[in-house]
């Protein structure tokens, strides 16, 4: 099975205009473009099949962009002007509904709709049903430590021999970036969650405690384990998932980027 993916960005300005009605003009950057204060926003889809026969395209990019804005632009616009969209949730699911039978021969497996470069609402199509209108809220922090990758049951050389630089005994650091992701039912507004106060949760659980720290030395939970990439993403799951049991929006995952050639998602 082949999973293809659209990113397809636009804005709505302050004041209507017609730019649908003519040909994109600078579809990288965003059509309908912003031309001054306004909203503007990326909606990426992930369609799932085989490649055509003559074209060998999942699907030709040019009927995604399409769709996307002669349905889901439209859509977003009177959200926005009638001062509807609310938490942003029940209008990812919405989008969800209005494409998912847009490309008949493929499947929509994932929409996600980006508030900011930060700040995502995503439908997944395996969670998602018009009963129960599950989405996920994804929210991105940073912090910068260092650390040292050395295994006490190793020799010095099998150390070196297996984490090269990064045992250097003195350790070297990183600006993480950090993605936490919470699934759930919007309620009525299209709130899953209140994202400040989703915000300060994590900033006091997690990046105030590893912010500008010596993972190795500082952090309790890394006394005993090695603070890789893979480690880090799950000691922050679980310093997280207990601050959302019970909460409308429950801990689906979290991703750390080490570098941006290099990041782990954990989730249980």
């Amino acid at each position: 099975m082949f999973r293809l993916t659209r990113e397809v960005r636009f804005a709505v300005n302050a004041a209507p205009d017609d730019q649908l009605a003519g040909k994109a003009t600078n579809a990288y950057a965003g059509f309908p473009s912003l031309t001054g204060l306004g909203h503007y926003f990326a909606l990426t889809v992930t369609l799932a099949g085989e490649p055509e026969a003559a074209s060998q395209y999942v699907r030709n990019i040019k009927d995604v962009d399409d769709a996307v804005r002669r349905l889901a632009v439209p859509r977003v616009e009177r959200h926005v002007r009638e001062r509807t969209f609310g938490g942003g949730g029940t209008v990812a699911a919405e989008l969800f509904g209005l494409l998912r039978d847009a490309w008949p021969g493929a499947s929509v497996r994932r929409l996600s709709l980006h508030l900011s470069p930060f700040l995502i609402y995503a439908v997944e199509a395996a969670e998602h049903t018009p009963e129960r209108p599950m989405v996920r809220l994804s929210q991105k922090f940073e912090f910068s430590a260092t650390h040292r990758l050395h295994n006490p049951a190793l020799t010095d050389d099998a150390n070196r021999a297996t984490f090269g630089k990064c045992n250097n005994p003195l350790g070297h650091g990183h600006n993480y970036e950090v993605q936490v992701t919470l699934a759930g039912e919007p309620d009525a507004t299209g709130l899953l969650v209140d994202v400040p106060r989703f915000e300060r949760t994590v900033a006091e659980a997690v990046i105030d405690r590893f912010d500008h720290k010596n993972l190795n030395a500082e952090l309790p939970e890394f006394r005993e384990e090695i603070p890789s990439v893979e480690n880090i993403a799950r000691v922050i799951y679980r310093l997280l998932k207990p601050r959302f049991e019970g909460a409308r929006g429950r801990l689906a995952s979290v991703t750390v980027w080490e570098t941006p050639k290099t990041w782990c998602e954990y989730s249980e």
